[in-house]
């Protein structure tokens, strides 16, 4: 540090072979720091001299003066630099002093000195020069004090100036105040181009703010000489896939079109995904193959949601064949792909074939993660192979350096429990708390239920109060398990306060928790109060499946008599939920114990003609019923 005393005494207290020095002409300055060879540094000056005169563009800095300025930062020995050598203070300067490797606070001295020169005035290069010096120091006070200097500044800021401080402050996660810069400087400042709305609608949606995107479309559209372009429209359709809103994200995707411009393979990728959710495989196929007919060749991320969403459709036929012809084609699958077919092969049953896939990833240049063993770990739970050779999966790939993941002890706890090893089970779980893993509801879920299966009531709960102490609180499924348990073994009143309490800690309950709670009812013959429940949960626009409406429907058949269970089972068939098999038996053995024959054979036609066959239990209760009635009958005639 440069310590002034009096008049031009000085001394310099952190180099002692300089603390004799009192005073200084302005060559010493310059001979202070000379360069180990005078030739060189003859050349390099004369050199700065005359580019600087032919072309100030090409100029850089002097070696000397960058020295000094990493020695003294910025300070009087700096400034006096500049002078002796000639340096003229211009934006070129400015944006090559701000390049040097010297402390940010040394920069933001020498930037606020510089605005202080006479015939010198700041410009968006050197302002954006600075921003990006305190954007890499993290200093996000005064990077957003600097950005609202430039804006009030007199400066001219470009489109693409606009563009960049949007994704400064996009990258340092203020993005409300990005939107303020935007429309301030779109205000006063400068006309933006769609690169510049794409640049807030881009900040946007990587921070996950997707109903702001269509304002900013909509405002951009108005502009009239500002139109959206590829990239706007790409953002667009993620932001309405992302919010459910695929008709609008199909729309744009047509208005894109008529506009004239050509759909990446990213737009037709996200597409696909859109047409699969809506089980429209036919249009989803017919994208893929209007994809090739433009001359846009779908990458392997489009391959990738094109089978996963066949396989999902149940055609693994026909996404194996995509799969295998698009390795004749040359087309490089990566890891997530693989991993896609292994499991849509995995859950068709073709277990050897998805394990001889995994072999044959070597050979594909792929490295199986943590998800391609968990597929193939999964799969052998699923179609009840060996427990040892999952086991031995598990060594395998802890030998091969892939760590399990949470979802790995999932997987063996699940399959542990399905399989009556409960106690192997919790030993995982306690080693998935040892190596330091957060609490992983799946992994409660399975073990709470096995235990409930088992009777085993008190350990269940238990297992139930831990997660909600280690997280604070659980999962809608966890609960509707613990639900379920409580309500079979007849304790109806703590049924009721777990659901309760889900409500009161912000966890909606789901379809899985009333059907729970109202099989609890009605297995306590509350079947009025278990209805009641039915009609909470459409106005807590929670939509009952075919299983809310059968625990209803069992409840009456059994309770309410034959008339109300009827009622019901005519209100089923004109509601979107139609009945099934199980709906059909339940009202059959309802009207043949009320010896409602005649009703009960026509419903049996019915059955037939739905493709709807009657079990076992009906078959009983019918003859049951049949020779009830025929004994009620023989003894009156006696």
């Amino acid at each position: 540090m440069i310590a002034t005393l009096s008049g031009s005494r000085r001394r310099i207290s952190t180099f002692c072979y300089l603390c004799d020095r009192s005073k200084q002409t302005d060559s010493e300055i310059v001979k202070m720091f000379q360069l180990s060879n005078p030739k060189v540094n003859t050349v390099n000056y004369a050199l700065n001299r005359t580019s600087s005169q032919r072309n100030s563009a090409v100029r850089t800095l002097d070696e000397r003066f960058i020295r000094i300025l990493k020695i003294f930062k910025w300070g009087p020995d700096a400034e006096k630099s500049l002078e002796v050598l000639q340096m003229k203070v211009d934006h070129l300067l400015v944006r090559e002093v701000l390049k040097v490797d010297v402390e940010v606070t040394t920069k933001i001295e020498f930037f606020k000195w510089a605005g202080k020169r006479r015939n010198f005035e700041h410009d968006s290069t050197t302002y954006l020069a600075l921003i990006h010096c305190l954007e890499e120091a993290g200093l996000t006070g005064q990077l957003w004090r600097k950005i609202q200097e430039m804006v009030r500044s007199k400066c001219l800021i470009s489109p693409s100036d606009l563009s960049e401080i949007v994704r400064v402050l996009g990258r340092a996660k203020m993005v409300s105040k990005a939107l303020i810069v935007f429309f301030q400087i779109k205000g006063r400042k400068c006309k933006p181009t769609a690169t510049t709305y794409n640049s807030v609608i881009l900040m946007l949606m990587q921070e996950g703010q997707h109903e702001k995107v269509y304002e900013l479309y909509n405002e951009m559209c108005t502009e009239g000489n500002c139109y959206p372009d590829t990239v706007t429209y790409t953002a667009l359709i993620s932001a309405f896939t992302k919010l459910g809103q695929d008709d609008s994200a199909l729309r744009l995707f047509d208005e894109m079109k008529e506009n004239g411009l050509h759909p990446t393979a990213r737009i037709y990728t996200t597409l696909l995904g859109v047409y699969f959710k809506k089980h429209s495989i036919e249009k989803a196929l017919g994208l893929v193959h209007e994809m090739k007919e433009k001359g846009c060749p779908p990458t392997v991320y489009t391959y990738t949601e094109l089978i996963k969403g066949l396989g999902r459709a149940g055609r693994t036929e026909e996404a194996y064949s995509i799969f295998l012809n698009i390795l004749k084609d040359g087309c490089k699958p990566d890891v997530v792909l693989l991993n896609n077919v292994m499991n849509i092969l995995a859950r068709a049953g073709r277990v050897d074939d998805a394990h001889k896939l995994f072999e044959e990833m070597e050979s594909l240049n792929c490295t199986p993660n943590v998800v391609t063993y968990n597929t193939v770990i999964k799969s052998l739970f699923q179609s009840k192979g060996p427990v040892p050779e999952a086991s031995s999966w598990f060594e395998r790939m802890k030998a091969n350096g892939v760590a399990p993941s949470s979802f790995t002890y999932s997987i063996f706890i699940d399959g542990y429990c399905k399989t009556n090893r409960v106690e192997k089970a919790l030993m995982l779980l306690e080693e998935m708390d040892e190596k330091g893993f957060p609490p992983c509801p799946a992994a409660y879920c399975s073990l709470i239920n096995t235990l409930g299966k088992a009777k085993r009531y008190e350990a269940a709960n238990e297992l139930f109060q831990e997660l909600k102490e280690n997280c604070g609180s659980s999962s809608a499924r966890v609960y509707a398990v613990m639900i379920k348990h409580f309500g079979k073994c007849g304790r109806l009143s703590e049924a009721v306060d777990l659901f309760n309490e889900m409500k009161t800690l912000g966890c909606r309950p789901d379809v899985y928790a009333y059907n729970a709670l109202m099989s609890g009812l009605v297995r306590a013959g509350l079947v009025d109060e278990a209805h009641s429940w039915l009609q909470n949960m459409v106005e807590s626009d929670c939509v009952p499946d075919i299983n809310s409406y059968n625990i209803i429907l069992n409840g009456l058949a059994k309770k309410g008599g034959p008339q109300r269970a009827i009622d019901m089972f005519m209100k089923m068939k004109q509601s979107d939920v139609k009945p099934d098999a199980i709906s059909y038996n339940t009202i059959l053995g309802c009207l043949s114990r009320a010896g409602m024959f005649e009703e009960a054979a026509r419903l049996m036609k019915e059955m037939h003609t739905n493709g709807f066959e009657y079990d076992l239990i009906t078959y009983t209760s019918i003859l049951e019923a049949v020779g009830q009635f025929n004994e009620d009958h023989t003894s009156r005639a006696l």
